[in-house]
């Protein structure tokens, strides 16, 4: 009888993790559509409806096609976690104001498909969404995703574009705080630095993002930059043009610490952002595109399992 009662009384445990900190997906998406509100803003802001209409599209599709998608691999749907809608805007801040409508569609389409869902959804992809979509249109349509398309409707110049085709003498004029303000053309979003910094800035305060990445990648950036900067500046430009031009400060707190994608140790997330940011100033420098930052980005992504094995042993271990 008593053993009974004590049976009776038994607790059933599940099994661990036990403690859980309060941190959900659907949390840390709303975070992150917070931190990217100042830059949407001032997108809008500065492109007027052509940002309005990219950054929608890109948002829709994604959600619709993540849905569809789970439809057909028989999952259960989950739009309400916010994920899909965060990628989308991710990829659309990487695109030109004039993008059409249908190849932002495509393209939302194909950051979800391709870089989530053929490795099962959010969490098992080993590369950036956002950037997968972005590199498969600057493939397939590089005309379209030309930023210096966008001078037809803006006059203005895309700093990039002018140091790859005509040397530093060409942004000699462009101020520091003209680039951290986004007052260039440059990608939808990612080319309001200061808005992207202030977003990045507000995930670190409240938790969502660890700063191992963000600064190890800008201090690659830095210091990679100097170096081309110290052997020829006639030829290479300064390290803060290339901290506060293009996509740097959007890979360096979007993109490259992507959760999925990127190392979860302390010393492996030290490497991966210095290799990251060095490779997108070499990419800059030889490459065939002016921005290598998305490319950079993905390069990194495929490293990522190898980089995470470098860590300090255990005290007393073999």
């Amino acid at each position: 009888m008593a053993s009974q009662e004590i049976s009776k009384s038994m607790y059933t445990v599940t099994s661990a993790p036990l403690w859980h900190c309060g941190k959900t997906l659907q949390k840390t998406m709303l975070h992150t559509l917070l931190a990217l509100l100042p830059a949407a803003a001032m997108a809008v802001y500065r492109f007027g409806y052509d940002a309005v209409e990219v950054m929608a599209w890109a948002g829709l599709a994604a959600v619709i096609t993540e849905a569809a998608v789970q439809k057909l691999m028989d999952q259960a749907p989950t739009s309400d976690d916010f994920s899909a809608l965060v990628d989308g805007l991710l990829f659309a801040f990487l695109l030109p104001a004039t993008a059409p409508w249908w190849m932002v569609i495509v393209g939302a389409a194909l950051t979800i498909i391709l870089g989530r869902m053929v490795f099962g959804g959010y969490g098992g992809s080993p590369v950036c969404a956002p950037a997968v979509g972005w590199a498969v249109l600057s493939i397939s349509w590089p005309d379209f995703m030309d930023l210096n398309g966008m001078l037809l409707n803006w006059d203005l110049v895309e700093p990039l574009s002018e140091l790859k085709y005509f040397g530093t003498a060409a942004i000699a004029d462009i101020k520091p705080v003209s680039l951290l303000l986004g007052e260039n053309l440059g990608a939808l979003g990612a080319s309001q630095g200061l808005m992207i910094l202030i977003g990045g800035l507000y995930l670190l305060g409240r938790g969502q993002l660890r700063w191992f990445i963000p600064v190890s990648f800008l201090v690659g950036v830095f210091l990679t930059a100097l170096l081309y900067n110290l052997i020829d500046p006639q030829l290479y430009a300064s390290p803060v043009f290339h901290l506060l031009s293009g996509s740097t400060l959007m890979a360096a707190f979007f993109l490259m610490p992507y959760s999925s994608s990127s190392p979860v140790w302390r010393v492996p997330m030290l490497i991966y952002g210095l290799l990251g940011g060095a490779l997108m100033i070499i990419i800059r420098t030889y490459g065939v595109y002016p921005d290598g930052a998305p490319f950079a980005v993905l390069l990194l992504n495929l490293c990522t399992p190898l980089i995470d094995l470098i860590q300090p042993k255990p005290f007393g271990g073999r």
